[in-house]
């Protein structure tokens, strides 16, 4: 596919303006179309775009390469499946579905109908990490962990749904646990679960867990919490010869969420890179899903066992 791309972006909450920020300053990419099921937010759409409240109707009239679906996470797995079917490819928010069998179910139609799909961890794109990655080189790394850490209330916003376990998928394991799972992953290759303890609060909504990871000969640790003064994101490596690598995922940029802005924009690449190679799945968003529901399971394992 030569010249820009037409994309579509579906569901403009909180962290819609980093996909349009980055979509609108690439040159791989026309934003051509906005939707939202709230009118007032699609009513004064981007110049050059077309606004929308149905994303069904978007699909059909938009003449969309692609969307980048950033809706509230009960919703994704629904307008995933409707883009593929109509030959439209996916860039979801994290998580990819609220559960594994509705990501295997997307994973399949990718596959099936040949149209690219893929998860936005924008993590993955932190120059901090990048930096990380190279300064270990080929070294095996022995240990790793991740802290994700910040209070939810001060980042949902607007988007009160974060804090719904059914329309979330969960709390700070099914949302965050995703970008630092993948993380783990990146590191590693793919990870299975060995023990987790999960703390929620009177709602329901898990605001605090320490998960347990193994990936071959080597081990990791997540470490998540909803409710930390502040913010804090990192990643420790030890690698098999000792050494101790970190990286601050925020350092250097000290504003809320600035970090955000130059991960968005590795996404965009990526993304437009997936599209024109007419890459399928790659795996990870379902990985991801894998791991939140192996460290649920292993919490309430653990929680029966200490009864």
């Amino acid at each position: 596919m030569r010249g820009p791309l037409r994309v579509g972006v579906v569901g403009l909450g909180v962290i819609s303006r980093f996909h349009l920020a980055a979509l609108s300053a690439s040159t791989d990419w026309e934003l051509a179309a906005v939707c939202d099921l709230n009118p007032s937010r699609v009513a004064d759409p981007p110049p050059g775009a077309a606004g929308y409240t149905d994303h069904t109707r978007m699909l059909a009239e938009a003449d969309l390469a692609a969307v980048v679906v950033t809706a509230p996470n009960d919703a994704h797995a629904r307008i995933c499946a409707d883009a593929l079917a109509a030959g439209v490819a996916v860039c979801a928010e994290k998580p990819l579905a609220l559960d594994l069998a509705e990501g295997e179910a997307l994973a399949a139609l990718s596959r099936d109908r040949g149209v690219p799909l893929t998860t936005a961890f924008h993590r993955r794109y932190n120059s901090g990490f990048a930096a990380l990655r190279h300064r270990i080189g080929e070294r095996a790394v022995a240990e790793v962990t991740v802290r994700y850490l910040e209070r939810i209330e001060e980042h949902a916003g607007e988007d009160t749904w974060y804090l719904d376990p059914g329309r979330c998928g969960g709390g700070c394991v099914a949302d965050n646990g995703p970008n630092a799972f993948d993380l783990v992953e990146t590191l590693l290759g793919r990870a299975e679960v060995t023990g987790a303890r999960v703390e929620y609060d009177d709602a329901g909504v898990d605001r605090r867990a320490d998960v347990a990871l193994r990936a071959g000969g080597a081990r990791a640790r997540v470490l998540l919490d909803w409710s930390h003064p502040g913010e804090r994101k990192d990643v420790v490596v030890r690698t098999a010869d000792g050494q101790v690598w970190a990286a601050d995922l925020l350092a250097g940029r000290p504003a809320f969420k600035e970090s955000l802005w130059h991960e968005y924009e590795g996404i965009a690449a990526d993304f437009a890179r997936r599209v024109r190679e007419g890459r399928t799945d790659d795996g990870a968003g379902v990985s991801a899903l894998r791991l939140v529901g192996e460290a649920y399971r292993a919490a309430e394992l653990g929680e029966r066992a200490a009864r």
